[in-house]
């Protein structure tokens, strides 16, 4: 069973799934971070509402972005040449995320440093960029690796970048950056709902309400764009070598329009997948309309989650297609670091990764309870 455990296959595998993992750990908390944030300008008109919606994630934010230096971090160390290649060719890209979120801490930090109304009222909508623009660039990143990038390798695996930051917004990936900023916006409006008092609450509601129903129906969209192969689709036509070296050279694969739903077809039980993606955020919808805080969250947590399943569920094996050469793209079975790497990741993360789990836990069940206005002028932090 240990030998198993820790053959290559399986090692590459389990990798898979705990970046899977990751992401959605980071789509499903720092998610309704970015969500509050991208509709602070529209739920809070004074600056004590406002001050209501930041408390409401202040203590909690920090924590959750933990999520996605871990998901960088396992992307780095478990599949490095999906690392070199997405971080360099989506470079401007990830620039502006970055500095988007960058001024997600300053401005948390120093917005309250001053009672002018003019400088509150700049650093919310800093709060704001830093909210939706990650939103939507991540959903748009999503979108063009869907379709596939434009990258290859040389014979000495050294991988070049052929496309730019405005090749990467076109009609497509716009689109999946629009399913992903809804889905973001609905999930702030959850949490703001189950997590708020007062008007800040009741204008999460009608705002979530809408952008969860925007949520089903863009991502029904999107199924249907897959289905006729709008969104891309590569496949593996060689015989896949699954505890092989990591050399991305050695396969062929061929575009494929109908290729994202061959896993589905394959295993129809992964239909699941989708359809919670879609029924989850109808009931969010139901539950935005009937005022059950508690059920709103928790289909909004199973929405984005089932959301961004998906797209693995989607693509494997593949990790990063290439669009000017389809046979050099990056597949689980040939993009992995070292099996000792991998096995020793693995001890590591079977340490610390409940660890984190049950220190998140705790800290969310220490402040447990509504946000509200009193509450907020008798000595919250923000």
């Amino acid at each position: 069973m240990i030998d198993f455990l820790f053959d290559y296959t399986t090692l590459r595998i389990i990798w898979w799934g705990l970046l899977g993992v990751l992401l959605v750990g980071f789509a499903v908390t720092d998610g309704f971070d970015l969500g509050v944030g991208a509709l602070l300008p529209f739920v809070a008109k004074t600056d004590l509402e406002r001050r209501v919606a930041i408390n409401t994630i202040g203590p909690v934010w920090e924590g959750n972005q933990v999520w996605f230096i871990l998901g960088g971090g396992a992307i780095f160390a478990a599949w490095p040449a999906l690392y070199a290649v997405s971080f360099s060719g989506f470079y401007l890209a990830m620039f502006i995320i970055l500095l988007a979120l960058i001024l997600r801490p300053v401005g948390f930090k120093y917005r309250s440093k001053r009672p002018d109304p003019a400088w509150r009222t700049r650093w919310d909508w800093a709060l704001f960029v830093g909210g939706a623009v990650p939103a939507l660039i991540f959903g748009v990143a999503i979108g063009n690796t869907l379709q596939g990038v434009p990258f290859h390798f040389t014979p000495d695996l050294r991988p070049v970048y052929e496309g730019n930051l405005f090749g990467l917004l076109n009609p497509l990936a716009l689109y999946c950056g629009l399913v992903s900023l809804a889905m973001i916006v609905m999930h702030g409006a959850a949490w703001l709902t189950f997590k708020a008092e007062g008007m800040v609450a009741q204008r999460a509601r009608t705002i979530g309400s809408g952008a969860a129903l925007a949520t089903a129906l863009l991502f029904a969209g999107g199924g249907v764009l897959t289905s006729l192969g709008l969104l891309g689709g590569y496949r593996v036509t060689s015989p896949i070598v699954w505890d092989g070296p990591s050399n991305p050279l050695t396969k062929t694969v061929v575009a494929d329009g109908g290729a994202w739903l061959a896993n589905f077809h394959a295993h129809p039980v992964l239909w699941l997948v989708p359809l919670l993606g879609i029924v989850a955020p109808l009931v969010a919808w139901l539950g935005f309309r009937s005022g059950k805080e508690g059920l709103t969250f928790l289909a909004s947590k199973l929405g984005v989650a089932m959301i961004v399943t998906t797209v693995g569920v989607a693509m494997f094996p593949i990790l990063l297609p290439s669009s000017t050469n389809p046979a050099h793209s990056l597949a689980v079975f040939d993009a992995s670091s070292s099996r000792a790497t991998l096995r020793n990741m693995l001890f590591a993360t079977a340490i610390f990764m409940p660890l984190i789990l049950g220190y998140t836990a705790w800290v969310y069940r220490v402040l447990w309870g509504k946000v509200g206005e009193k509450n907020v002028k008798s000595g919250h932090a923000y």
